[in-house]
């Protein structure tokens, strides 16, 4: 696990500062090594955290005759295996690294090794002969990879932080933030600045000497099945998902320095330690943190499977300074991301630090498994699909009519909606109402479904899926890529911890999504399967509970220690003057909460991280490029 950076410039020569500089910026995601290779105008770096094969895993790392070189980030499960078979087809590996292994793949294979590859990565790979640099991610973007295409050649960094200092335009790409106000995070492809873009999760790029760039996807998740698999069986399927999952779960704890878990006290991380205790000769070190309010703290839970399983337990009450923690955030994700969920997240990653460099964690089986309560209004409201369009059409003018006082109280905008897919979207995320008294004009999104087609290829589904289809395949693709992982990677990383996702194997994943949704959705709740297949490991308390997520006492602490600080950022005239949103709206929604008559602490703190986030990448957008230019 690392971070990289590098860049390939057309017509001048690669300068050994300017990589230094982008890895300097990324230490915490490797505080253990560091390395860098030139070659012409081809510079790759890296920082490392030292998992795998501690004293030759040193990058970058090279073929036999040096014509290919490689930084990577990331874990290769199954690189053993790929190890036995490059051995036996002649190849010479220097290393006992995951790494080495992707070099020689490709020297065989091409761009195509990466198809090969079982676990969370980031790539980038210069072949020398071919004068071509190669970018890789894995299959669910659990890795980041930003890139820049500019006429001066080709940059890659694992955080935006990484282009600061260099011959990188910062224009700000308004279309990419009206996104952030619907989902409260930037959905790949995009980032806020219009010359960078990230890496499609299952994608690679090339670029080569001429300019040429080329994309393809070797990875997509199959769309949710409606039928089972011909032959398969409830009893079957269930023996089988046991199976890969506790091989994903096995597999992730190969390490060479010390390995914990995450345990929530949730459904997900209860079974990850399960499975880890049942394959492990020695206790399991598990991290659960709560709050003093007890509506945010699971630690009874997860002190029941912590004593079921006799894991050497490790549980905090925290007390965060909260204004201090709130300009960590923004620091290491540098984008605006209103996920509450990641103030726990850091939390938690920061107490696990002190303890090991390698956690698993329960992240993905609400997605692939149903496990969202909006999964099942999905299925009652498809009792709107019998509302005729003329009187939807009515519904619709009805409901652009009421005052923002019924926000929440009334589901008539969503009835009206003219199809499933935008049903769901209004349903489940920032709705059109609460946006349109918010927002200046310009900053809207369209609403229609044609829009959203366009705008998510690759995770909306074709004309003709049902809603709740569409809407279990957009979990998975864009929001856990642009909103969980995200989260996960840069709270995580901020204090040089790894983390490892086995729900996210892609083998598993593949056999979640052959599982018809409704073997999934029993009794009003999710996880069905997942629940036949592993549950009797649980505790009966814990199966049987309401599905509570990862949340903090944020609602208290804008009442408390951070209302001035609220105040100051969203009251203050340099949001006000952005022309983004209303500032009578705004007041409006502090004076609200403030009073306690509705709890609006998730949109004020996305508009808090939305100012934070203009406050520190200002001085990086008012730069001309020939003012920014370094030495690239």
């Amino acid at each position: 696990m690392c971070g990289i950076a590098g860049f390939f410039l057309r017509g001048r020569l690669a300068v050994l500062s300017d990589v230094q500089g982008m890895c300097d910026a990324i230490r915490h995601r490797g505080p253990d090594d560091e390395g860098f290779h030139l070659d012409g105008g081809c510079a790759l770096g890296m920082r490392r955290l030292s998992i795998i094969d501690l004293h030759s895993g040193h990058q970058p790392i090279s073929n036999e005759d040096q014509s290919v070189w490689i930084v990577f980030n990331g874990e290769i499960y199954n690189y053993r295996d790929l190890r036995r078979d490059l051995l036996a087809r002649g190849h010479q590996l220097a290393t006992q690294s995951d790494t080495e292994t992707i070099v020689h793949l490709y020297e065989d294979e091409g761009p195509a090794a990466v198809a090969r590859l079982r676990g969370m990565f980031a790539i980038a790979l210069w072949d020398a002969r071919r004068r071509r640099m190669l970018l890789a991610r894995d299959r669910f973007g659990k890795k980041p990879l930003y890139y820049a295409v500019l006429p001066q050649g080709l940059y890659f960094a694992s955080e935006l932080k990484c282009f600061r200092g260099l011959n990188i335009p910062f224009e700000m790409d308004t279309e990419a933030l009206k996104f952030y106000f619907q989902f409260g995070y930037i959905p790949d492809p995009w980032s806020p600045f219009r010359a960078i873009r990230k890496l499609a999760p299952g994608g690679w790029l090339t670029y080569d000497a001429d300019g040429n760039v080329t994309q393809e996807r070797y990875w997509t998740l199959p769309a949710p099945a409606s039928e089972p698999p011909p032959g398969a069986t409830r009893a079957g399927l269930r023996d089988r998902l046991r199976e890969i999952f506790d091989e994903s779960v096995r597999i992730r704890m190969i390490a060479d320095v010390p390995l914990g878990a995450f345990l929530s006290g949730g459904i997900d991380s209860s079974s990850i330690v399960a499975s880890m205790a049942l394959q492990s000769p020695d206790p399991v070190k598990t991290f659960s943190i709560g709050f003093d309010e007890a509506e945010f703290n699971e630690l009874p839970y997860a002190r029941e499977l912590a004593r079921q399983y006799h894991t050497e337990h490790h549980e905090l009450i925290v007390r965060p300074d909260s204004v201090n923690l709130v300009s960590r955030l923004v620091h290491h994700f540098d984008e605006p991301f209103a996920d509450t969920a990641a103030i726990p997240t850091f939390l938690v990653s920061e107490f696990a630090a002190q303890h090991v460099k390698v956690v698993l964690t329960g992240d993905g089986g609400d997605e692939l498994f149903a496990g969202y309560d909006s999964f099942f209004d999905i299925q009652r409201m498809s009792a709107f699909d019998r509302i005729p369009q003329m009187a939807r059409r009515v519904l619709s003018s009805m409901a652009d009519l009421l005052p923002y006082s019924t926000y929440g109280k009334n589901r008539l905008r969503v009835m009206s909606r003219p199809s499933a897919l935008e049903r769901y979207f209004e349903h489940t995320y920032t709705p059109f109402m609460l946006r349109r008294e918010l927002l200046n004009s310009d900053w809207m999104l369209p609403a229609d479904a044609g829009f959203l087609a366009r705008a998510f290829p690759d995770c909306l589904l074709p004309n003709g899926a049902d809603a709740l289809s569409q809407a279990l395949h957009f979990e998975a693709t864009a929001k856990l890529t642009g909103g969980m992982l995200v989260k996960v990677d840069r709270m995580s990383m901020a204090h040089s911890l790894e983390v490892r996702c086995p729900l996210l194997d892609h083998e598993l994943a593949e056999l979640a999504a052959s599982i018809p949704a409704a073997w999934n959705m029993r009794n009003g709740r999710g996880k069905a399967m997942l629940l036949d297949a592993i549950g009797d490991r649980l505790p009966p308390a814990l199966r049987q509970r309401k599905k509570m997520g990862f949340g903090v006492p944020l609602s208290h602490w804008f009442r408390g220690p951070l209302r001035d600080f609220l105040h100051d950022h969203l009251l203050g005239g340099r949001f006000m003057g952005r022309g983004i949103a209303s500032p009578a709206f705004v007041r409006h929604l502090i004076q609200e909460h403030e009073s306690a008559r509705r709890d609006n602490s998730d949109l004020l703190w996305a508009l808090l991280m939305l100012e934070l986030w203009f406050q520190n990448w200002e001085p990086a957008m008012s730069e001309t490029p020939a003012e920014a230019l370094h030495s690239a």
